[in-house]
């Protein structure tokens, strides 16, 4: 077990540096998601009201060269933050030197600061994200206590998180309330789920999915597939596909998952197809009988009731990628209705692993029917796959 922000002790007079993840969608300068500065409420008024002094910091976006910097600042994100805190956030435009080490010293107790974008420090080498040693120490330097409270990049080893970690002295690393209930959750359900447990994987490749398959499929009592990558089973299974999604190359390996684990997985059994790939296109409903020029782009309906039935009676559900092409609007009837069907189960722990189901449940306003979603879309993915995250495994154990 980690320790938690709790665990640290007293943080009355202490600097705590905090590595979040504002890493929030902008147009214009101006955010249109503040989801993820929201989500970290907890962990920063936690501090502030323990009276630390706290220094938070993200990364936003990709830094390449000196060119990005001015629509990459986080001055934006400072702002937000200080209107949902209800009180002043010091901005310090650098990531390093005396500016900010002179601010860092002059915070008094209950104040909080945050310093530029972590991956300004990738212009002329990638320092924040090949996890620099020199830099990971430096940041060390500026506090008494790390907390992680970033789980969107927790499967990276970045300087911002493992190299503070690895440098703040045994003991005084810990994650945040988010980070924690990441862990509760995602790794609950992986390593020691209430049963039955059922799977559901959506999206477009099985390539990008194939140790997630792999882990549940071990440890799930159901699997159930769509969106794109059923298209990859069904001809497998020796269907007529047409036009639709389909990597060929992974179609034996489809093949060999269906002979080991047919009694597990759960295909769809009608789908939606179309002549072109458009919103408006016309479409029917395919049971056995795709043609060749023709596509799917979602579920039908009843594989929707199929999936229904397949969810009761499950104690704990994990869904990760919509059921077809939810974007566009005539297509997202399949990813409703099996978000609906997971919102409506009773006494069952209900987790989205992020990604494309966590905007998919939010757009339909179903966030609060669910146990958890997760913040973290690739970092939720290799904590299903049963791997390590470097970001948490490098905090303190209890």
């Amino acid at each position: 077990m980690k320790k938690s922000i709790k665990d640290l002790g007293n943080l009355q007079g202490k600097t705590v540096l905090m590595r979040v993840d504002f890493n929030v969608p902008l147009k214009d300068g101006v955010i249109t998601n503040d989801n993820r500065i929201t989500a970290a409420l907890p962990t920063i008024n936690y501090a502030l009201e323990q009276g630390a002094k706290v220094v938070a910091f993200t990364h936003l976006g990709r830094v390449k060269e000196e060119a990005d910097k001015a629509s990459k600042t986080v001055a934006p994100v400072v702002t937000r933050l200080s209107e949902v805190l209800g009180k002043e956030v010091k901005f310090v435009p650098q990531t390093r030197g005396a500016e900010l080490e002179g601010a860092v010293k002059a915070l008094s107790n209950g104040e909080i600061l945050m310093f530029e974008n972590t991956r300004f420090e990738d212009v002329g080498g990638k320092k924040e994200s090949k996890n620099d040693p020199e830099l990971g120490k430096y940041w060390a330097s500026l506090g008494d206590v790390f907390v992680n409270d970033a789980f969107g990049t927790a499967h990276r080893a970045h300087a911002s998180n493992v190299g503070i970690a690895s440098n703040v002295g045994e003991g005084n690393s810990a994650s945040g309330f988010l980070v924690e209930k990441e862990l509760k959750f995602i790794g609950g359900a992986v390593d020691n789920p209430v049963k039955p447990l059922v799977a559901i994987i959506g999206g477009a490749k099985v390539s990008d999915k194939i140790a997630v398959i792999e882990n549940l499929l071990e440890k799930a009592d159901k699997v159930i597939i769509g969106g794109g990558m059923a298209y990859t089973f069904f001809k497998a299974a020796g269907k007529e596909i047409g036009k639709s999604l389909c990597e060929n190359d992974k179609v034996e390996y489809a093949s060999g998952l269906l002979a080991k684990f047919g009694d597990k997985i759960v295909l769809p059994i009608d789908t939606v197809v179309v002549k072109e790939f458009s919103n408006d296109a016309p479409s029917r409903v395919a049971t056995n009988d795709i043609q060749s020029d023709e596509e799917g782009l979602d579920i039908g309906p009843a594989s929707v009731e199929l999936f229904k039935e397949t969810l009761q009676g499950a104690k704990t559900v994990i869904w990760n990628g919509p059921m077809g092409v939810f974007e566009l609007p005539n297509f997202a009837k399949g990813t409703i209705g099996v978000c609906e069907a997971i919102a409506n189960l009773e006494d069952a722990t209900t987790i989205i692993g992020g990604g494309d189901s966590a905007t998919a449940a939010i757009q339909l306003g179903y966030a609060d029917k669910f146990s958890h979603i997760s913040t973290g879309g690739g970092a939720s993915l290799e904590y299903l796959e049963g791997k390590v995250l470097p970001g948490i495994e490098s905090l303190s154990n209890k």
